[in-house]
Parts: C-alpha cells; sequence; structure tokens
C-alpha cells in the first residue's frame, strides 16, 4: 500500500493552446486555495486539450464531475464557492 495522498477534490484545467492563454483563471483557483488553506484537499491539474477551443477556458470538477466552459475571473470566483466551498 502506498503513502500517497489524494486530493478529495480535483480541479482539471484545460492546458491546450486557446485555455492555456487564460493562466489568470488558474490563478484565481490556486490563490483561493491558498486563501482557504486547502492544499491538503484541493488540487488544479492541467489537462491536454478538451478539443472545445470554442468555449475557452474549459474546466472540470471531481468528484462532481462538473464541466464549466468561458470561465471569466468573475465566473472563477464564484465556481470555486460554489464547487469546493458549499460542495
Amino acid at each position: 500500500m502506498s503513502d500517497s495522498k489524494f486530493p478529495e477534490k480535483s480541479i482539471f484545467i484545460c492546458d491546450g493552446s486557446k485555455c492555456g492563454k487564460h493562466k489568470e483563471v488558474r490563478k484565481i483557483f490556486k490563490d483561493a486555495i491558498k486563501e482557504n488553506d486547502l492544499k491538503d484537499t484541493v488540487e488544479i491539474f492541467k489537462i491536454e486539450c478538451t478539443d472545445r477551443c470554442k468555449q475557452a477556458p474549459v474546466m472540470c470538477f471531481q468528484p462532481q464531475n462538473k464541466w464549466f466552459t468561458e470561465v471569466s475571473m468573475w465566473k472563477a470566483e464564484k465556481i470555486f464557492k460554489e464547487m469546493i466551498l458549499t460542495n
């Protein structure tokens, strides 16, 4: 058995050519995790292109399997509260 710890919740953020340009959105999530002292329970993963470039940036929250598209900086804060802090 491994001693590896896995997060309770994961945020998968597309890092394809269009989505990857939205680094400020990823930073909002990273900062929110740090500010809420959730480093041990929530982790961000960059994923390969989801092939939904017209809807960039694209992300998925697990374990809820909830997908979001066209995530703006304003939406990012709202989504974090909804998916991480209240779920």
